[in-house]
């Protein structure tokens, strides 16, 4: 079987404030179709958002399960915190030692999907 593309497609209540996040956050551009947002990176596909007006967040890592999550390799932790939480990503979970050789923080997007800023 030859897979041609692979989407990560994530659930969400409000495609704009979905789609924009990541877009924003990966430095791509939003492509609007009705129910159905795209975010493109370098001229191509990387993520989808679909229309899920009943979608609930995950409430992790106490409650509901995450559902997914993406691990994000970063050269620079602070930075990439930075422009995260001024796109609209909650720290969920700091790392215990921001100075060790690898490492992650827990953050959620938007609609509540937990994604991790990595390094290391």
């Amino acid at each position: 079987m030859r897979i041609s593309r692979q989407i990560v497609v994530f659930d969400a209540a409000d495609l704009t404030a979905e789609s924009s996040f990541w877009a924003g956050l990966l430095g791509g551009t939003v492509e609007e179709d009705g129910d159905w947002h795209s975010v493109y990176v370098d001229g191509e596909p990387r993520l989808g958002f679909q229309l899920a007006p009943n979608h609930v967040a995950p409430d992790w890592p106490g409650g509901t399960p995450q559902q997914i999550h993406l691990d994000l390799y970063v050269d620079d932790l602070e930075a990439a915190h930075a422009e995260a939480t001024s796109l609209g990503a909650q720290l969920l979970k700091p790392a215990e030692d921001t100075d060790s050789a690898d490492g992650y923080q827990v953050y959620a997007d938007p609609a509540g999907h937990p994604f991790c800023l990595c390094w290391g």
